[in-house]
Order: structure tokens, then C-alpha cells, then sequence
């Protein structure tokens, strides 16, 4: 069992990765979309995610050449939303934990970076969350769960 989290957190993070990378032009900066944030909700299901997502920002932040603020600050909100959405696994709060500590934190320190108003980028990185989560993360959410009850009949 402990091989098979292991093997689930590795994957996580990879495709994390690998889907930011593909996407980078839209992935990074204060005008983003980044599709790979729809794995932020996967704590509902996998207690294994929430490091793994926290890792993955991080090596993708590498990736987005915005510097130690962005590895480090990404990476700590993302670890600070996904322990939310572990945590409220079984509320609304699962889904609305990345993209308000998103919406309201990273846009701080790109706003900064970027020398936008911080309410434009806020609303911005927000929107841009909310959208990748509920049309890409809640129907992955049900897609995994109906497996998951598949399969326990196998």
C-alpha cells in the first residue's frame, strides 16, 4: 500500500509538471492559466497529494523564471491550500481553499513583481482559479470517485 501512495504522490507532482511546462506561456505570471492547478483539489480524495502538490509548484515555479519569491511563496500557498482542502475534504471549502489563498496571496507578491495593482491581479488570478477548478478539478473530483466506488466491486 505504502508503494502504491508513494507511486500516486510521484505521479502528482509529474504531471503537475509536465502540464505546466506544455502550457508555460499562459502558466506564469500575473495573466495566467494554469490548467494543472485543477490537481489542487485532488487532497479531497489522496492525503499524498497535498505534498505532492507542494513540490510540484515548486520545481514548476523554476520553470516560470520569476525568481525565489515565486518558488518558495507558490509553493507555500499551494502547501497551505492543499492542507485546507485535505482538511475540508467533505465541504465547499475544499474547492474554494486554492482559489481564494491563490487569488488573495500569490497575487501579492506578483503584483509586486509585475508593478500591478494588486485588486487587478487578486481578481485576475482568482477568476483564472475558480474557472480551472470547478470546470477542470470538481469533474476530475467525480471522475476519480466513481472509479474509486467501481472498483472496489472488482
Amino acid at each position: 500500500m505504502k508503494a502504491k501512495v508513494i507511486t500516486r504522490g510521484a505521479m502528482i507532482t509529474g504531471i503537475y509538471i509536465v502540464i505546466t511546462y506544455l502550457l508555460a506561456p499562459v502558466s506564469f505570471g500575473p495573466l495566467q492559466f494554469r490548467l494543472a492547478e485543477a490537481l489542487t483539489v485532488l487532497p479531497i480524495l489522496y492525503p499524498e497529494a497535498v505534498p505532492a502538490l507542494f513540490l510540484a509548484v515548486m520545481l514548476s515555479n523554476i520553470i516560470g523564471g520569476l525568481g525565489l519569491v515565486d518558488i518558495i511563496g507558490g509553493s507555500l500557498v499551494t502547501l497551505l491550500a492543499a492542507a485546507v482542502t485535505y482538511k475540508f475534504r467533505h465541504s465547499i471549502i475544499a474547492y474554494l481553499s486554492p482559489i481564494i489563498f491563490n487569488g488573495l496571496l500569490v497575487s501579492l507578491y506578483l503584483a509586486l513583481l509585475f508593478e500591478l495593482p494588486y485588486w487587478l491581479t487578486a481578481v485576475q488570478i482568482t477568476i483564472s482559479q475558480a474557472v480551472v477548478i470547478l470546470l477542470f478539478g470538481n469533474p476530475l473530483i467525480r471522475f476519480l470517485r466513481s472509479r474509486q466506488e467501481n472498483s472496489r466491486y472488482l
